[in-house]
């Protein structure tokens, strides 16, 4: 008995122990950092916010302000008076034997340097659908022998001749309106190349894939391709095949490489041929510079002398506080449990 006593004894003596071995942080021992946020260094803080914010937001806002931006809807305008509905204006767009040119007039409100970008907008078109953004093949796009995989790709995947390439609803509802710049009675060149991603260029698109048997069925969605020419270079495409995350969006058309002056008259001649009228979308043609921050959008230099000028105010307010009624540091009246005390 005893010699098995001593040796579970022994054996509980040799095995190892589950307690943790001494360091400082697990007996949490380490240095700690516990600010105390006294009225000074809560002022001190919102001031400095405010310091830094406020000329960001200035100079952010006034880059945003230099932008010059022409913005002219003409999806009304290019429709003629009588038709006045929306399904005539619908059959007016999708009649084949009528011609849909337009001519719009800009007016450059203030000068503008090269390069010039042009957009075109439209208004309540849900690229992001998840059906639209899904109905693609991106083998296809990418190899010459994925030109059968269009699975992905319903309803526009096949025809009477075999596969579509480039197959899917994204490509089928590709943009077609078109735009002729001129200026002073001469033509104004635009720079089309170059306005896709350059990942696109390069990586997503084959240069050895052609389009093969695209909007030559029975139903067709909006512009042709060339059969000559590889998906690669066909940037429109790649431009359109971008979808974009909102309902109202821009996307590049060209770029404008000579400055403008101010007053001047650019006579745009449109081809309408884009069917936004059957669901209600609007159709823009934007031209617009840059600047260090982009295109023109106010919102950036807003928040920050938002912020700036909240934190001043926070700051005001409380310098106020403090002067009218200080606290004594560390003061233990304050505690819930001695107000508590002092109630009762």
């Amino acid at each position: 008995m005893g010699k098995e006593k001593g040796s579970s004894s022994d054996e509980l003596s040799t095995r190892p122990s589950n307690k943790p071995k001494y360091s400082r942080f697990t007996q949490q021992e380490l240095h700690a950092c516990k600010p105390i946020s006294t009225p000074m260094v809560v002022i001190t803080s919102f001031i400095s916010i405010g310091v830094l914010f406020v000329p960001i937001g200035l100079v952010t806002f006034s880059a945003s302000q230099a932008v010059v931006e022409v913005v002219d809807r003409y999806d009304i305008d290019c429709i003629p008076l009588n038709y006045t509905s929306d399904k005539e204006r619908v059959a007016f767009i999708q009649n084949g034997q009528i011609k849909k040119a337009c001519v719009r007039n800009i007016i450059v409100p203030k000068k503008m340097k090269q390069p010039i970008f042009i957009y075109y907008e439209i208004d309540d078109y849900y690229q992001n659908h998840r059906r639209y953004v899904e109905s693609r093949s991106d083998k296809q796009l990418r190899f010459p022998e994925s030109e059968s995989d269009t699975k992905s790709c319903s309803p526009e995947s096949e025809n009477n001749d075999g596969s579509i390439v480039p197959c899917g609803l994204a490509a089928w509802s590709l943009f077609n309106d078109t735009y002729a710049f001129s200026l002073k009675d001469k033509a104004l060149p635009v720079n089309r190349k170059n306005i896709a991603w350059f990942s696109d260029r390069n990586k997503k698109y084959g240069s050895n894939v052609f389009p093969k048997n695209f909007q030559s069925g029975d139903l067709v969605g909006g512009g042709k391709l060339n059969e000559s020419i590889p998906l690669n270079e066909q940037e429109d495409l790649l431009v359109w095949m971008r979808t974009a995350t909102l309902p109202n969006f821009r996307k590049m058309y060209g770029m404008i490489e000579v400055d403008l002056e101010a007053n001047e008259q650019i006579t745009v001649e449109i081809e309408n041929n884009y069917n936004t009228y059957s669901f209600g979308g609007k159709k823009s043609i934007v031209i617009a510079t840059t600047s260090w921050v982009g295109g023109k959008n106010n919102l950036l230099g807003v928040a920050y002398l938002t912020v700036g000028a909240v934190s001043f105010l926070f700051a005001f307010s409380f310098i106020i506080m403090y002067m009218i009624r200080p606290r004594q540091y560390g003061d233990p009246d304050h505690l819930s449990r001695n107000k508590n005390t002092a109630e009762h």
